[in-house]
């Protein structure tokens, strides 16, 4: 579980986050949403570490993770796996390489033991024969899954992803949703997702958390959205809904 209570972060005098607490729990898929320049993404980044913030405090589950010093964080970080947003590869490694990367700055396993977590990595997310091909040889949908691999090689208590169906086309998304909502439940870890994707969050929105002007404006589930009052975020909704709708007519 993460525990995000009365977070603050500012950017030259401008509240970005303002009080929000929220708890994100273990085994479910936890979304973020809100427009561009809600503070989502900023927020996302302080609960991983990448942002330092400026009041309140977020827990690992009994760690208060926001007071560690540097070192004490690092260790910590060897139980985060993080999808970035359009994957992140390295164009140089192959997606074997790419996958082990982790193992060879945090681990000092043998050289087969390290593959022999890749192969079984990259065979939970329904990769086979591509361990040689590089980065550029590879569809958008499986540059997504060989990042998946990456960041969960180290089978991390806690998986951060940032729109991870950036990109991709619809088929391919719910592909990408299933597999990550599979590995949260398969493995127990805590997955926070920050996205703009309606089709995510009624798909696979075990908790959500609509941030609005930099606060915590509504938390629910898939199925509260449906029935909310909630002026904001049924704006929001819909206003996903009619971009969706005029990508699809371009």
């Amino acid at each position: 579980m993460i525990r995000a209570e009365h977070v603050s972060k500012q950017f030259d005098g401008r509240m970005v986050l303002d009080d929000v607490t929220a708890t994100f729990e273990t085994g479910k898929t936890n979304l973020i949403i809100g427009q561009s320049g809600s503070g989502k993404t900023v927020f996302l980044k302080s609960l991983v570490g990448l942002h330092q913030i400026d009041g309140g405090h977020i827990y690992y589950d009994d760690i208060c993770y926001s007071s560690l010093n540097f070192k004490e964080k690092k260790d910590v970080r060897k139980q985060v796996g993080m999808l970035f947003q359009g994957g992140a590869l390295f164009d140089y490694f192959t997606v074997e390489e790419n996958v082990k990367f982790p193992l060879d700055i945090f681990t000092d396993l043998a050289e087969s033991d390290k593959l022999d977590i890749v192969n079984e990595t990259l065979k939970r997310v329904r990769i086979d024969n591509a361990h040689k091909l590089y980065p550029s040889e590879i569809s958008g949908g499986m540059v997504k899954r060989v990042s998946i691999a990456r960041a969960i090689v180290m089978k991390p208590r806690y998986l951060f992803c940032d729109e991870p169906n950036s990109g991709l086309d619809p088929l391919t998304s719910i592909v990408i949703d299933n597999l990550i909502k599979e590995i949260t439940e398969e493995y127990g870890i805590t997955t926070i997702i920050n996205t703009h994707d309606m089709n995510s969050v009624m798909e696979i929105g075990d908790t959500v958390v609509f941030i609005y002007q930099g606060k915590l404006w509504w938390r629910g589930n898939k199925d509260d959205i449906l029935m909310s009052e909630n002026k904001e975020l049924n704006d929001f909704v819909f206003a996903s809904a009619m971009a969706k709708r005029a990508r699809k007519n371009m």
